[in-house]
């Protein structure tokens, strides 16, 4: 590194020397007169042109190479009105604000439910204990279903059962939703 930096300060101190010599010999008048011909200036504009046309092309390279998607060749009032896109954007549906709580529908359902007092028993609709498996479940389901169908039973009330059996079973079969049901569950 220190013969890196003698050298670049000898250079300088050598180029400094030429201009201040170059500077005191004015008796030598240098002609120096600048002959351009048409074919050269032809050539430096065609090859500034094609510089500037290579840097926009560089620039726009991310537009011109985008793939182009079903959203692209459809008119969506969305691409008129930005702010509607803005802030009804998919990437936004992620991000929870800070401070803010965001429940789902059957949240707010079991939260209702279960201060009323008419949080439905979904492990004795299905006729399951609570700690049944997945599996489980689902065979317990089947057996109620193919049992207890309208189309099989002709009873008046087999399709309001059939209606809590569904239920049941898309509350207990969703991991998530049965963990939030069991809280709710077991507050009472």
């Amino acid at each position: 590194m220190k013969n890196f930096s003698i050298i670049v300060l000898s250079i300088i101190f050598i180029s400094i020397i030429q201009s201040v010599s170059g500077q005191s010999d004015s008796t030598k008048e240098l002609q120096m007169d600048l002959i351009v011909t048409d074919g050269q200036k032809v050539i430096l504009f065609t090859s500034f042109a094609i510089a500037v046309i290579g840097l926009f092309v560089y620039l726009a390279r991310d537009i011109i190479l985008r793939k182009k998607t079903p959203y692209d060749s459809t008119e969506f009032d969305s691409k008129n009105d930005k702010t509607y896109e803005k802030y009804h954007s998919d990437w936004s549906d992620d991000y929870e604000e800070l401070g803010s709580r965001k429940n789902s529908k059957e949240e707010n359902e079991f939260r209702i439910t279960s201060q009323n007092f008419s949080l439905p028993d979904y492990y004795k609709i299905l006729e399951i204990p609570q700690d049944a498996t997945r599996d489980e479940i689902k065979k317990q389901y089947r057996h109620l279903a193919k049992k207890i169908h309208p189309d099989k039973n002709k009873d008046e009330k087999s399709e309001e059962v059939m209606v809590q059996i569904n239920k049941a079973y898309e509350i207990l079969s969703n991991e998530e939703l049965r963990k939030k049901y069991d809280m709710y569950l077991n507050r009472d």
